[in-house]
C-alpha cells in the first residue's frame, strides 16, 4: 500500500514488542506517524471525523450508523474497516468493536471499558478479542480529552504507543471544526488508535450530556423548593 509521506528522522526510542496489527498490517507504518484528526462540531449525516496525514491526504473517516450508538470507521474510499458500538452496563461504560460492519461475536476485535470515573481524567482499559478473562488489559487510554492531554499505553506499562500532540491543536469553532494531532510510534496500527480516540470523544460527549442533565435537575429542584 502507499504509505503516508515519511517524516524526517526523529529521536523516537525503540518500541517494545506488542501486538501492533490490530485492524490490519496495512495500517502499520514503519516510521513515526503524525495524524491530524478533524472533528466537525456541527455534526452532519456524513459523519463527524476525518483523519489525514500532515499534508492533508485523507486516510480514514468516521461515519454515523443508521443505528443508535454505533459509528463506522471507513477508509478514504468509504470501505468499512470497523464498527464501534456502545454497550450500556451498570458500573462501566463499555464499547465493543467489530470488523467491517459486522456485530457478530466471531468478528470482535476488542472491547473497551472505563475503569474509573473522574471529572478531570479518563482511564479506559482495552481488551483484545482473545483476552476473554480481562484480568490484565492489552492497552490503556489515560488522560483528559478536554485538555488534549491523552496517551495510549501498551498493556499496563508506561510504554506510550500514541498520544495527542498539543502543538497541532487548532480549535476553529466558528467554522464548525475542532482539529488536533496524534503522534504514533513506528508500526503501531493507526486505524486502531483512531478508533480509541473516537470512543474517547464519545465518552466525553456522554459525560457532558450527563452533567447538563444533572444541572437541569438541580435547577428544577431549586425552583420547586422556592
Amino acid at each position: 500500500m502507499a504509505y503516508p509521506n515519511e517524516p524526517q528522522p526523529s529521536s523516537y526510542a525503540p518500541m517494545p514488542l506488542f501486538p501492533a496489527a490490530i485492524f490490519g498490517s496495512q495500517f502499520c507504518i514503519p516510521y513515526p506517524l503524525e495524524l491530524v484528526i478533524m472533528k466537525k462540531v456541527m455534526t452532519v449525516s456524513e459523519g463527524n471525523f476525518s483523519v489525514s496525514d500532515p499534508n492533508g491526504i485523507i486516510l480514514l473517516k468516521v461515519k454515523d450508523s443508521h443505528l443508535t450508538h454505533r459509528r463506522v470507521l471507513v477508509d478514504a474510499a468509504d470501505n468499512p474497516i470497523a464498527t464501534l458500538r456502545r454497550k450500556r452496563v451498570t458500573m462501566h461504560d463499555r464499547w465493543v468493536v467489530f470488523r467491517g460492519e459486522s456485530t457478530k461475536a466471531n468478528d470482535l476485535i476488542f472491547t473497551l471499558k472505563r475503569s474509573s470515573r473522574n471529572q478531570f481524567k479518563t482511564k479506559l482499559n482495552v481488551y483484545l478479542a482473545g483476552n476473554t478473562k480481562e484480568s490484565v488489559c492489552d492497552f490503556q487510554v489515560n488522560g483528559s480529552w478536554l485538555q488534549r492531554s491523552c496517551a495510549i499505553y501498551a498493556g499496563e506499562s508506561n510504554n506510550i504507543v500514541a498520544q495527542m500532540n498539543k502543538k497541532h491543536i487548532v480549535q476553529s469553532v466558528l467554522i464548525g471544526k475542532d482539529q488536533f494531532g496524534v503522534t504514533l510510534y513506528p508500526n503501531v496500527d493507526y486505524a486502531f488508535i483512531v478508533a480509541l480516540f473516537v470512543i474517547l470523544n464519545e465518552i466525553n460527549v456522554d459525560e457532558k450530556e450527563e452533567q447538563e442533565e444533572e444541572k437541569e435537575e438541580e435547577e428544577s429542584s431549586e425552583e420547586e423548593d422556592d
